[in-house]
């Protein structure tokens, strides 16, 4: 069933590589942008993917799951750049590390006004995310001037702050970069970890993360605590904060946070939410209902090996061990 444009990802797709305690190397579909198109269209959000894919055996699979999951390519055309690729290790605790492989790839061959042309086609089309690779200041000519063309227009922004330090060289600039295209943000999401690596001021990650939502235009930031949970704070000051009722059996964290940012996306869709929300006193139900969609969806991908997102039924099946706390507790 075709649904009218809603978003737009722009952003990696690739191969994660991940290690096996055998040795060897599982391949599958991922990439945090790519991870959360696929969450965005399964969840029946219209979802249109900016970036080109290789015309290699990856992009051949990469093309056919977003296809599968009812994802609009932007560029259909297979390019001749070969697919992004990333090999994960996963520790004790299910946590991932990557080293990426990004010289001369597919999703990147890519420029802002291809970025900007394909989302003047979208009319319906009202908001647009990236993050995660996107940031890298290497790549700062592709999007940066794609998202203040979509900051100008009125489409919401969403940034996900999903860092790769480590596969970084300079981190100056890279903390440099990632600050400036957080200015174009309504909408930010981001880690605890992530938060440590910008060196945001403050004793604990709420205090990092109301420093960095001071430091931005943003209206609302979604934080995610990884076992303890997540937060959205409003630039009015309201916090609204939950996490699993129960332990889960974690499989292990890849794409989790994807999931997470498509779960509030989706409700954010849902509640009809202007850009601006949270400039001004929010209902507290509403915030609840986005942060619980969020939890819910990032809970069943940690059951599963790789990013497999979620259905809308099986979010449903997840919302009612959905607990909210105190901010402090």
């Amino acid at each position: 069933m075709f649904l009218p444009i809603q978003v737009a990802t722009a952003g990696e797709a690739l191969i994660d590589l991940i290690a096996q305690p055998d040795g060897r190397f599982d391949p599958c579909l991922g990439g945090a942008v790519y991870n959360l198109t696929r969450a965005l269209s399964r969840q029946g959000v219209g979802t249109l993917y900016l970036n080109p894919l290789s015309r290699d055996r990856f992009g051949r699979q990469l093309a056919q799951a977003l296809a599968q999951d009812g994802v609009t390519q932007a560029m259909p055309e297979p390019v001749h750049q070969v697919t992004s690729l990333a090999v994960v290790g996963v520790d004790a605790l299910g946590h991932p590390d990557y080293a990426f492989y990004r010289e001369g790839v597919a999703d990147r061959a890519i420029t802002a006004a291809d970025l900007t042309q394909a989302c003047l086609h979208a009319e319906s089309l009202s908001l647009v995310c990236t993050g995660a690779l996107a940031l890298s200041p290497d790549d700062a000519d592709i999007y940066l001037p794609w998202l203040s063309a979509q900051r100008q227009v009125g489409r919401t922004v969403v940034i996900d702050a999903n860092l790769r330090p480590s596969v970084m060289p300079k981190l100056a600039p890279y903390r440099h970069n990632v600050m400036k295209a957080l200015q174009y943000a309504d909408v930010i999401k981001t880690s605890d970890e992530d938060l440590v690596c910008l060196d945001l001021p403050g004793q604990n990650a709420f205090d990092q993360a109301k420093a960095l939502l001071s430091a931005t235009r943003a209206s609302l930031l979604a934080l995610t605590l990884g076992p303890d949970g997540a937060a959205l704070i409003t630039r009015h000051g309201q916090v609204v904060c939950a996490q699993e009722g129960a332990a889960l059996v974690v499989v292990d964290t890849v794409g989790a946070g994807d999931c997470f940012l498509a779960g509030l996306v989706v409700a954010m869709l849902a509640h009809k939410l202007s850009a601006d929300w949270g400039t001004a006193p929010v209902s507290t139900k509403v915030a609840n209902a986005l942060l619980a969609n969020a939890v819910a969806s990032a809970s069943f991908c940690v059951t599963q090996r790789g990013c497999v997102p979620p259905l809308p039924e099986q979010v449903t099946v997840r919302l009612g061990s959905v607990k909210f706390k105190s901010p402090w507790s």
